[in-house]
């Protein structure tokens, strides 16, 4: 029963990313096409933007956990219920990284805790990958079309760490209009770098349609 509890969480945590991303997106877009606005507002608008940000943090630390607990507790990797307690308890702490990181967003150690949490990104992008081409090779219960969701999921992390990037170019130009004031090439850049994250946010949807597919195909 509790495995199909988590089983099903799983799914759910997806439908919520979605979700929160088109949220985001939507008014992310709304911002960086509204130069009339006072800037009092938009900025207004752009601390909403970054607390509904907050749902996809949760929700990819989410899917990391409850994947990795799944993985241990049906067999397909070593470990069993002790890797699953290690990784509720790992994900744990990784969720209270992600609130003290957005609390703490406009202070040097919000900063500092913010690129600890994308070195985390990049170790789980390397553990998901390496699982993924090591497949059934290294873990022999492990199917290929779960090696192969697991190499799209890498995809989707590496998507999210692409986005924070156009984002951080973002709050530069930001800040400038901040301190002096509009101007039509600020702005431009400002549309330039949604662009950007709307591009790669693309790419993140297609790991996750892919994610998907492979969850209910299992090909292979």
């Amino acid at each position: 029963m509790m495995l199909k509890v988590l089983l099903v969480t799983h799914i759910a945590v997806l439908g919520y990313w979605l979700g929160s991303e088109l949220v985001i997106n939507s008014t992310y877009r709304y911002v960086s096409w509204s130069a009339s606005m006072p800037f009092a507002e938009r900025n207004r608008l752009m601390d909403h933007v970054m607390d509904v940000d907050q749902h996809v943090r949760y929700a990819l630390v989410l899917q990391a956990t409850l994947g990795t607990i799944l993985l241990a507790l049906y067999g397909y990797v070593p470990g069993g219920a002790t890797l699953a307690w290690l990784a509720a308890g790992l994900g744990i702490g990784w969720l209270a990284l992600v609130e003290a990181t957005h609390k703490l967003r406009n202070a040097a150690l919000g900063r500092r805790l913010a690129a600890f949490d994308r070195g985390l990104r990049y170790v789980a992008v390397g553990g998901l990958v390496g699982i993924a081409v090591a497949g059934s090779r290294a873990f022999p219960a492990l199917p290929d079309w779960l090696a192969w969701k697991l190499g799209a999921f890498a995809g989707v992390i590496a998507c999210g760490l692409g986005i924070r990037f156009a984002l951080i170019a973002f709050y530069r130009t930001w800040m400038e209009i901040a301190q002096q004031g509009s101007t039509d090439a600020r702005e431009a850049q400002i549309r330039r770098t949604y662009v950007q994250a709307t591009s790669v946010l693309v790419l993140l949807w297609v790991f996750i349609a892919l994610v998907v597919a492979l969850s209910v195909f299992r090909p292979g």
